[in-house]
């Protein structure tokens, strides 16, 4: 399929894909059949971390390149959780490995081009994904690539975050402050992870929580109305889903679910929380629409899902198992429904504009204001 013919969108089912298996598989991991499939619950990190979230994130970095060949490194990605989830999971890992490292090439040709912090520090966490990949599939144990994978992600975040607020007034001494804390939790993935990489990951965590709670314009959107305020309250609620995961990190490595609470409270609490907050400035960017997935019923799924997840996680340092399963049951269904609602919002939009006629260019040029305004609010 030609640059000219291939769209976003056309890899949307791909990434969803990608989220049921990853999904089910953990539904499994819980105890609770939903689609058959033993390699998804054994591949479930895989599923969610590359199959999902990676081809999300690389979706949206090649739609920044000039040439939209680039879309070829998220296909690989996508595609790679179908041997994933049919037992071939070798041939997947190399599928991963090259897009994360197609990632690396074109965080590295856009960091030669704007040589900026956030730039860089999108690089690296595209590097970090690769050397996750690579270190799981030297092993074959996902836990040797899981906390590189969290690196990826927490580069990833804090770099859009830098990116979108880079006009706005942050004291200088704070900026440095923050690279300074972003070295040692770098430090903490070098370091094994159960001979002090985890304590100092856990206090890196805590003071990039407190950074971004304090210094990242979240603050001033959680003040405003609708769609504003969704953004803003969504981020500042996955900063301090990012605090608790360094407490987790610091304080509770002797507890029998350690490694279970560390990873979702990241993965879950902040990642997920992230990706709703940013889905009204991204999606419409990369999947090329006008429409924003915002409505204000997506505020009751968002509180299901939090609340959902907070079970989880206390019935987990309880050790009430099955009050665990049926929080991480819920939490998943939300998570589904929390996209289709999403879709759904779209798809209505795009009805309702259909109805409204065209009204010229000056219309468009206030949309493109009003996304320039929404990027630098929230």
């Amino acid at each position: 399929m030609s640059s000219a013919i291939l769209k976003p969108y056309h890899l949307l089912p791909l990434v969803f894909i990608s989220l049921v298996l990853g999904i089910s598989g953990g539904w499994i991991r819980l105890g609770h059949l939903v689609l058959p499939g033993s390699e998804s619950a054994a591949q479930h990190g895989l599923l969610m971390t590359g199959g999902f979230l990676g081809t999300l994130i690389s979706i949206e970095r090649a739609m920044v390149m000039e040439k939209k060949m680039w879309l070829i490194i998220p296909i690989l990605t996508g595609v790679s959780m179908l041997p994933i989830s049919m037992g071939y999971s070798e041939v997947g890992m190399i599928l991963l490995m090259i897009g994360s490292l197609g990632l690396s090439l074109i965080m590295h040709l856009q960091t030669l081009k704007h040589p900026k912090f956030h730039t860089a520090l999108l690089y690296g966490g595209a590097a970090s994904w690769f050397i996750g990949n690579f270190l799981a599939w030297q092993t074959g144990l996902i836990a040797a690539g899981s906390t590189w994978w969290i690196g990826f992600l927490l580069f990833t975040i804090v770099g859009e975050r830098l990116e979108l607020s880079q006009f706005l007034p942050v004291p200088s001494w704070s900026k440095n402050a923050l690279k300074s804390i972003l070295a040692l939790f770098t430090l903490g993935l070098i370091i094994p992870f159960h001979a002090w990489g985890n304590e100092i990951m856990g206090i890196s965590a805590l003071l990039i929580s407190a950074w971004l709670l304090v210094f990242d314009m979240a603050k001033v959107a959680a003040r405003k109305t609708a769609q504003f305020r969704y953004i803003g309250m969504g981020l500042r609620v996955g900063y301090v889903w990012l605090g608790l995961h360094g407490l987790i990190l610091l304080g509770m490595e002797n507890h029998s679910l350690y490694y279970d609470l560390m990873l979702h409270t990241f993965f879950l609490g902040f990642t997920f929380s992230m990706i709703w907050a940013h889905a009204p400035i991204i999606f419409p960017t990369i999947f090329g629409i006008r429409e924003t997935p915002y409505h204000s019923i997506l505020w009751i799924t968002w509180f299901g899902f939090q609340v959902s997840l907070l079970g989880r996680i206390a019935a987990s340092i309880l050790g009430e198992f099955q009050l665990r399963q049926f929080f991480g049951v819920a939490n998943g269904y939300l998570i589904l429904l929390q996209f289709l609602l999403m879709i759904g919002v779209v798809i209505w939009k795009i009805r309702q504009n259909k109805r409204i006629p065209p009204v010229g260019n000056s219309s468009h040029q206030g949309e493109l204001k009003k996304r320039s305004f929404l990027h630098t609010s929230a």
